[in-house]
């Protein structure tokens, strides 16, 4: 669907303090203006993330009591038992934790339950079936367990103390040991935008230093988190939750440490992904890293991701890593089919696009790629998805949200037609019996019309500012890279110019664009190249655009590197007729 184009306006005074201050260009105030870095000290922490400034996470409520039990059951030799969740913030989640207890020498194993046969969140059958057979005496989950108030109170009557670790949307609290997640109503510690992954980090965090206090660490090598936070960073990206703060530390540090020295199973990820650049980017880790190891538990098992994570043997490494890759173009395909057929329906029935939300089931369709499709459904109508397949008597669906639409809420005032749901204000999945589906889509569509202004579904582009071709330099290149990784709530700069020749297009690939563009009225007279990444071959550009929208980015190429401009978007007017 086209965007209409929002031009930023940061405040003038902001900028000339942030520049002069800073003594950076003009244009890279504007941008850390237009994120809300406002302060010339916030800026400055902000081109130099340290884990020095990751101190708040201590902050979490109840992360000392968790602490502490944990330090009992590592004393006592319990038994203790991560239980995570099958997406990558899970896996990476459930990795650290795992290893991290396995280093102090805890008796210690997980389980990742399977998508489609368990299902998501710890269930009575867990603690009945998994938790009792291990002899745990100890439960901690990782990315799951707030909603999961009948398996805690099973767990509690078993003689098993659970220790809950999430950032999911909570109302109620699980009568667990502990329940940390910075989304509790009583937890003020400004950290809700920590994923599943950075609350497991910060349990670690805490945990090692208890640990410390007690001399614990005397006879045994101290685990090194900053070694760990390759995969609070993945997880972190991957889950799409905001780039600020503790989040945007955590992934710069860990991809240094996936720069400097990948673990096996990562570096076999990088072989198979195919990835020759010089350094790892969070882009990297969000379309291909964490799409393979999304895909284990997607078409298989989660617990091939973990065994790929963990693994020190870089032959086994490689034996999961292609199995993995495998998944992945398995799922391509399932994933392209769905889509394919929800667009031919909508094509038939064209009165659903005339609702503010599409609520869509098929027996058939695959519960392990229907997050993945509802995505691509928004993205490409607008509205709001939930998406569902059957499941064992029952309709087990996904949902996805656009910004502004709190799909979580929403939701749950539809909680009277659904046996099970949980998620966020983005992304939820939900269970329904068979004959509340249409009660269910006619209520969701009614609490989105009444809570939703119009001005959401408005599709847009935030540009930064206007940038001329003369002002686009090396130097200029260099400090917008200083602001990585991005993501979101840190997306990477978009900027526009007037007036732009297209001196050359050539159609690469299937459906990419290598173009060479100048301004007219450029001083330097630079002709720059630029890539259109996914546009219609069958577009024809005039040798005119009115508008480009653009990123700025170091393309680096057989040992060399230049600027090169990543095009967005272009405003065209009518060709006209040379003179």
């Amino acid at each position: 669907m086209e965007k209409a184009w929002n031009i930023l306006q940061p405040d003038e005074r902001q900028v000339r303090r942030l520049y002069r201050r800073l003594q950076c260009h003009p244009i890279t105030a504007a941008v850390l203006a237009n994120r809300g870095v406002d302060a010339p000290d916030a800026a400055e922490a902000f081109f130099n993330p340290s884990l020095r400034n990751i101190e708040s996470l201590f902050a979490l409520k109840d992360l000392e009591t968790a602490v502490l039990r944990i330090c009992r059951a590592i004393s006592d030799r319990e038994a203790i038992l991560v239980f995570g969740d099958y997406d990558v913030d899970g896996i990476t989640a459930t990795t650290i934790i795992y290893q991290f207890l396995a280093q102090a020498g805890a008796k210690v194993d997980y389980h990742i339950p399977h998508r489609i046969e368990e299902g998501y969140g710890l269930c009575a059958e867990h603690i009945t079936g998994i938790a009792a057979r291990y002899g745990a005496g100890l439960i901690v989950t990782v990315d799951c367990g707030s909603a999961s108030h009948d398996a805690v109170e099973l767990a509690s009557r078993s003689g098993i103390d659970v220790i809950i670790t999430d950032h999911h949307d909570i109302d109620t609290l699980p009568h667990a040991c502990a329940v940390v997640n910075p989304k509790r109503q009583d937890c003020f510690s400004g950290l809700d935008h920590l994923a599943g992954v950075g609350v497991a980090f910060a349990l670690l965090m805490h945990l090692r230093a208890r640990l410390r206090e007690k001399d614990f660490w005397r006879d045994r090598e101290e685990p090194n988190l900053k070694e760990a936070c390759d995969l609070v960073a993945l997880g972190t990206v991957a889950d799409i939750v905001p780039l600020v703060h503790e989040n945007r530390v955590l992934t710069r540090v860990g991809l240094e440490m996936l720069n400097a020295a990948p673990r096996p199973g990562i570096q076999a990820l990088i072989e198979v992904c195919g990835i020759q650049k010089p350094a790892l980017e969070a882009e990297d880790l969000a379309f291909r890293l964490g799409p393979r190891l999304n895909a284990a538990g997607r078409m298989d098992h989660a617990r091939l991701a973990v065994e790929l994570l963990t693994t020190g043997d870089p032959e086994e490494a490689r034996r999961l890593a292609e199995h993995v890759n495998t998944l992945n173009s398995r799922r391509q395909s399932v994933e392209s089919q769905i889509l394919r057929r929800i667009e031919m329906y909508l094509e038939q029935c064209p009165e659903m696009l005339a609702q503010k939300s599409l609520v869509l089931s098929d027996p058939e369709w695959h519960q392990g790629v229907l997050g993945i499709v509802a995505s691509r459904v928004t993205e490409k109508y607008g509205r709001p998805a939930v998406l569902f397949g059957a499941s064992n008597g029952m309709w087990v669906g996904s949902a996805r949200s656009l910004p502004g639409i709190d799909l979580y809420e929403n939701i749950s005032a539809c909680a009277d037609h659904l046996e099970a749901f949980g998620g966020h204000a983005m992304a939820a999945g939900l269970r329904l019996r068979h004959e509340q589906i249409e009660a269910f889509r006619t209520e969701f569509e009614a609490q989105i019309c009444s809570n939703c202004p119009d001005s959401v579904f408005a599709a847009r582009v935030d540009l930064d500012c206007e940038v001329s071709f003369d002002m686009i330099s090396e130097n200029l290149a260099d400090e917008l890279s200083r602001l990585e990784p991005f993501g979101e709530k840190n997306p990477e700069p978009l900027f526009f110019a007037q007036n732009v020749e297209v001196v050359f297009s050539k159609i690469i690939g299937e459906k990419h664009m290598r173009l060479m563009l100048r301004q007219p009225e450029s001083k330097k007279k630079q002709t720059l190249p630029a890539v259109w990444f996914n546009i219609d071959p069958q577009r024809k550009l005039p040798r005119r655009l009115d508008r480009l929208a653009f990123r700025i980015r170091w393309n680096h190429y057989n040992g060399r590197k230049d600027i090169q401009l990543i095009v967005a978007d272009a405003a065209t007017h009518p060709e006209k007729p040379d003179s």
